[in-house]
């Protein structure tokens, strides 16, 4: 099947804002090449091959120090790309696995030498068949031992009906991309309110202030998502991660420019100190420690 999505921006804007030292590209992906890590076959969508030699080109242009890599669903379950990709990055990537329910003990030990640090669960229906939540609690349970996290992707009208789950894990959860607000309703509007407060009950659950050119309406410089990641940054210093999202798959409307994201942040974090927690301090603590 060939790629049905938008290729990725192969000349990224130089940005105007740089990183500080030590600083982590949260959320990113790779994908295939599919001559040598094939696409799952019940996938709902085909990427366009993202290789672990492009991301790492795009975080040293960014002036980024290290990733977070994320399987993503066009993979399921099979972590070969990912495995791959951190064997090549070492000590300078982190990964976020997809995990089938039997995995045994002794894989999850392999896969913690081998750098993974969470486990991702996708409530998005159009993407996959969301799990159960007696199989979130049971892996969770698991991973914990191993001081990893679960990490939830769902979108707002999913909120209320996954948010007493979110609540009994029993290790830390971050949420990608903020849960995917309606940025039509307003940062100070009562349905992002409802996630702050899941935030503000949740000690445990963190989130990624991620993804502006998922949310916005207006488009690029994404100003009207601003004041949702803003005020997050703001609420939850040290529960907030900031990532590219690169390669910025089932963009159908628009394919962003990496430099231009990068320049989102010092709008949504105002100060040094917000900077130095979301893109240095935040991860190292989840991912490095």
């Amino acid at each position: 099947m060939d790629a049905d999505y938008l290729p990725f921006e192969p000349n990224p804007t130089p940005p105007a804002y740089r990183p500080p030292s030590g600083a982590v590209d949260a959320h990113c992906h790779v994908f295939g090449p599919a001559a040598r890590f094939p696409y799952a076959p019940e996938r709902k969508y085909t990427p366009c091959d993202a290789p672990k030699e492009k991301l790492f080109a795009l975080r040293d242009f960014l002036g980024f120090e290290r990733n977070v890599i994320v399987q993503a669903s066009c993979h399921g379950q099979d972590n070969a790309a990912l495995l791959d990709a951190l064997a090549s990055a070492g000590e300078r990537a982190r990964g976020v696995a997809v995990l089938p329910a039997e995995v045994d003990d002794a894989r999850l030990h392999e896969m913690h030498e081998a750098g993974v640090r969470g486990v991702r669960f996708n409530f998005l229906r159009r993407l996959v068949e969301p799990p159960p939540a007696d199989r979130v609690l049971a892996t969770a349970e698991r991973i914990a031992r191993l001081g990893w996290h679960v990490v939830v992707y769902f979108e707002a009208a999913d909120l209320a009906g996954l948010a007493p789950l979110l609540a009994r894990i029993p290790t830390v959860v971050v949420v990608d991309h903020m849960g995917r607000p309606d940025v039509s309703r307003g940062a100070d509007g009562p349905e992002f309110g409802r996630f702050v407060t899941l935030l503000e009950r949740n000690p445990h659950i963190w989130t990624k202030v991620s993804c502006p050119e998922r949310l916005t309406i207006a488009g690029p410089a994404y100003e009207d998502v601003v004041p949702f990641a803003r005020r997050l940054v703001e609420a939850f210093p040290d529960r907030v991660l900031w990532g590219t999202d690169w390669p910025h798959p089932n963009m159908k409307s628009h394919m962003p420019d990496d430099g231009i994201l990068v320049d989102t942040i010092p709008k949504i974090a105002t100060t040094a100190g917000h900077r130095q927690a979301l893109l240095v301090d935040n991860p190292a603590r989840l991912y490095w420690t």
